[in-house]
């Protein structure tokens, strides 16, 4: 199997600075159920705080202890609702009072030197967010979305990432009952490393398909920054 992978920026996939039709759908829905009194505005205000404060690291988490340990690993694929649990996250109740909308069944799909996979969501933006936190812009736009689905090479060439001809890309679709989340494949040069050390190069773009994890890339540091500390250290 042949990736290569740069750090180009992927101009192609923008945002838009105008309001989405789905946007504008979401706070009519928020205003009229606050006014309905389902929720108050400060219980909107405290979930998107945490929302927006769990980030990449349960993900980062799960494919670290799965590099690891084989055993963990063959759990996770069989079950990653369940076995996600095993590091804290209970799908069925990630914010400790419940949230209906990620009450889903959890997949795990395995890179291998065959096969590569990559997620989306064509109808609006579903994602694994208890493990992944808030999908990054360029997910949620129709650009990605529509665009993946019919020309995935294509796409991830964008983001830097090209795939071999011999490698079969497959593209999973999520839909409102499931979540997937993209195990990549444990690069070359990380023997030894502990699951801390793992768990910092598999970034969020990782786990969604769109990158492939890099020994000088951290999810703390561009790659630049990390190159220039190893150098000052001696690595």
């Amino acid at each position: 199997m042949s990736q290569t992978h740069d750090h180009g920026a992927h101009a192609p996939i923008q945002t838009s600075s105008q309001i989405s039709e789905f946007e504008i759908l979401e706070t009519a829905v928020r205003e009229l159920a606050i006014e309905k009194g389902l929720f108050s505005q400060e219980d909107h205000r405290r979930f998107s705080e945490w929302a927006e404060s769990v980030g990449p690291h349960g993900g980062s988490k799960l494919v670290a202890k799965a590099w690891t340990d084989p055993e963990f690993k063959a759990r996770l694929l069989a079950d990653g609702t369940e076995t996600c649990k095993e590091v804290g996250i209970d799908w069925r109740d990630p914010t400790g009072s419940g949230t209906p909308s990620d009450y889903t069944y959890f997949y795990v799909l395995e890179n291998t030197p065959e096969v590569h996979n990559v997620i989306v969501c064509t109808l609006c933006s579903c994602y694994p967010r208890p493990v992944l936190g808030m999908s990054p812009d360029w997910y949620r736009t129709p650009n990605y979305r529509r665009r993946l689905v019919r020309w995935p090479r294509q796409v991830l060439a964008e983001f830097g990432l090209h795939i071999s001809p011999e490698v079969e890309v497959r593209v999973h679709d999520s839909n409102q009952k499931s979540r997937f989340m993209v195990m990549p494949m444990r690069p070359a040069g990380t023997e030894g490393w502990t699951e801390e050390q793992l768990a910092a190069i598999v970034t969020r773009d990782t786990m969604i398909g769109v990158a492939v994890p890099q020994v000088d890339w951290t999810a703390q540091a561009p790659p630049d920054q990390v190159e220039a500390a190893s150098e000052r250290s001696g690595r």
